[in-house]
C-alpha cells in the first residue's frame, strides 16, 4: 500500500522538474539580443538586446573598396578585313604577325608594292590635278608630312566652302603636295608619276598587325585580301548592362594572368551597344543584356609572352580610405530602424553605415573609436 501511495508523489516531483526546465528554457529564449545584419543591410526582426556572446571584434581603421571580378579574354582585339581595289593579280603577301607600318608595302599586285597610309578615308579617285580638295587629299598630305616630306603650306577648305567642282571640305591639292608625292615615290622605288591612283595605297586607321590571309597568290586583288588587328593586346570583358554604369574609360583595373601574377590595367572603352537580353541560350533561358568593355594592361611587356589567354579583371567601383569598419556580422538591425553595435557590456551604440565591401562595412557615429571591441557573429 505504501508503494502505491509513493508513486503519485514521485510523479508529481518529476512533473515539477519538467515544469522548471521548461520555465528555464523560456527565460533563456527571452535573453536573445538584436539580430545581426546578414547581407548589405537586409533587415530582420530583432529582439531586445541581452547579454553579448563571447565572440567579439575590434573596430578598425582601414581602406575599403567595392570591387567586382569578371572573366575576360586577352588577345589582339577584333579583326578588320582589308579589301584590295583596282586590277591585277596578287604576287606577294605578308606573313601573319607582320606589323602594318605607314609608308611601307603591305602586299604586291603585278609585282608593284601597295603601300600603307594611315587615315579614315580611302583613296577613291586619282589625285593629279591642283585645286581639287577633299578628305582623301587630307590623308595624302598628313601621311607625307608624317614621313618627313615638305608638302608646303597646308590649304584647308572649310565644311561649307564653295559649290563648284572639287570644292569638297578637306585639304586642297597643291603643286607642292604633288611634288612631295613624286619624291616619296622615287624614294620608295615606285613609278615616279607624281599622281596617286586608287589601289596604289591602302588606308588603315593606324598601326596594325596582320592576323590572317584570306586569299592566295595569283588571285585578283579586288577582293578580301587579309585581316588585321591592333598591335596592342587588350582584354574584352562582357559586363551586364545593369552593372556597367560605374565603369568609365580610364578607370584603373587589376588583371590576374594565368600565371596568377597580377598586373595593372585601365579601361580603354565601354561599349554603347547592348548585346543579348532578348535572345535565349540553349536551355531556353534569356541571355543577360551585356556591354563589352575593353581593358588594356598599363605595361604591354607584362603580357608579351601571351598571344591569347583567359584572365580575371577586377573593377573597383567605389573606394573609401582611412575609414572605421567592422565585419558585417557585427551590425545589429534595430526594431525602430537603423543599425547599432553591441559593446561587450551589452550596451547598444547607434551607427551609420557606409560602403559594404568584402564582408566589412564602413561605420560612423558618436562615440565610435578605433580599437573598441564589439560583439560579432562572424
Amino acid at each position: 500500500m505504501a508503494r502505491r501511495d509513493d508513486a503519485p508523489a514521485s510523479g508529481r516531483r518529476r512533473g515539477r522538474r519538467i515544469a522548471a526546465v521548461a520555465a528555464l528554457t523560456v527565460l533563456s529564449g527571452g535573453a536573445v539580443g538584436a539580430v545581426a545584419l546578414s547581407a548589405h543591410g537586409r533587415d530582420q526582426q530583432p529582439k531586445e538586446a541581452g547579454a553579448p556572446s563571447a565572440q567579439t571584434t575590434a573596430i578598425v581603421r582601414t581602406d575599403l573598396a567595392d570591387s567586382r571580378t569578371l572573366p575576360g579574354a586577352l588577345g589582339f582585339g577584333g579583326q578588320t578585313v582589308v579589301k584590295g581595289t583596282g586590277k591585277g593579280s596578287l604576287t606577294r603577301l605578308p606573313k601573319p604577325d607582320t606589323t602594318v607600318a605607314r609608308g611601307k608595302p603591305l602586299y604586291w599586285v603585278d609585282d608593284r608594292p601597295v603601300m600603307v597610309f594611315f587615315g579614315d578615308t580611302p583613296i577613291f579617285r586619282t589625285l593629279d590635278a591642283s585645286g581639287v580638295s577633299g578628305r582623301d587629299v587630307t590623308v595624302l598630305a598628313e601621311n607625307l608630312r608624317a614621313l618627313g616630306y615638305d608638302t608646303g603650306p597646308a590649304v584647308s577648305v572649310p565644311q561649307k566652302a564653295g559649290s563648284g567642282k572639287g570644292a569638297e571640305p578637306g585639304t586642297k591639292l597643291t603643286p607642292a603636295l604633288l611634288a612631295a608625292l613624286k619624291r616619296w615615290q622615287h624614294d620608295t622605288g615606285q613609278q615616279e608619276t607624281g599622281k596617286l591612283v586608287p589601289g596604289e595605297v591602302v588606308v588603315v586607321p593606324g598601326p596594325y598587325r596582320v592576323s590572317g590571309i584570306k586569299t592566295q597568290l595569283g588571285d585578283p586583288v579586288a577582293e578580301e585580301v587579309l585581316t588585321v588587328t591592333s598591335v596592342h593586346k587588350s582584354v574584352q570583358v562582357k559586363v551586364e548592362a545593369q552593372d556597367a554604369a560605374p565603369i568609365h574609360k580610364g578607370d584603373p583595373v587589376t588583371l590576374a594572368l594565368p600565371s596568377t601574377k597580377s598586373v595593372p590595367g585601365k579601361v580603354t572603352s565601354v561599349g554603347q551597344t547592348v548585346q543579348g537580353g532578348a535572345d535565349t541560350d540553349a536551355s531556353g533561358a534569356a541571355a543577360p543584356a551585356t556591354l563589352q568593355v575593353t581593358v588594356e594592361p598599363v605595361d604591354s611587356a607584362s603580357v608579351k609572352d601571351l598571344s591569347s589567354a583567359s584572365v580575371q579583371v577586377t573593377f573597383t567601383a567605389e573606394k573609401r580610405e582611412h575609414v572605421l569598419a567592422v565585419p558585417v556580422g557585427a551590425l545589429l538591425a534595430l526594431r525602430e530602424g537603423g543599425y547599432a553595435l553591441q559593446r561587450t557590456d551589452g550596451r547598444l551604440l547607434a551607427v551609420k553605415t557606409g560602403l559594404f565591401a568584402k564582408g566589412m562595412v564602413e561605420i560612423s557615429g558618436s562615440g565610435i573609436k578605433e580599437g573598441d571591441r564589439v560583439v560579432t557573429t562572424s
